[in-house]
């Protein structure tokens, strides 16, 4: 596998993992990097740091997920020295009791990675968003508090 299609799975992996309820393995991916909003106030570091956000944000359901489908599209990869930056774009539809099928946020990826002994691995991401629907049923806070735009 080249670099580009490695990092697509990486990035891909995020949303296999949060669609799985794996908040855990979420928060792997994040084990030296930082993950956030737009800006630095809704930014946390490292593996911990990104497990308490999904903990205290994201709502699982009983049948332990958060009954979500993250689509991720638009992937541009540029590479240079060793370093790799992405952008993509995110539609998150989910169905849960009391919620038909249904798009319920949009936004964009600003993905930052480094190597390790010749592996990638996330060194920053920031989530921004420009669609927000009915997120009831996926957050346990008000969107707001997160630097999410609430349209």
């Amino acid at each position: 596998m080249d670099d580009s299609g490695a990092i697509e799975r990486l990035m891909f992996s995020y949303a296999e993992c949060l669609d799985a309820g794996d908040l855990e393995g979420v928060a792997d991916l994040f084990s030296d990097a930082a993950f956030g909003g737009p800006d630095d106030r809704h930014l946390v570091v490292g593996r911990d740091a990104v497990l308490a956000l999904l903990r205290s944000t994201v709502r699982i359901h009983p049948d332990g997920t958060p009954r979500t489908a993250h689509v991720t599209t638009n992937v541009a990869v540029e590479i240079a020295n060793g370093s790799a930056a992405a952008r993509s774009r995110f539609t998150v539809l989910q169905a849960a009791d009391g919620l038909l099928l249904q798009p319920i946020i949009a936004g964009r990826y600003h993905d930052r990675f480094g190597q390790t002994e010749g592996r990638w691995r996330f060194l920053e991401r920031r989530v921004l968003t420009d669609l927000v629907g009915d997120v009831s049923h996926h957050m346990l806070i008000d969107p707001a508090l997160l630097g999410l735009r609430s349209d």
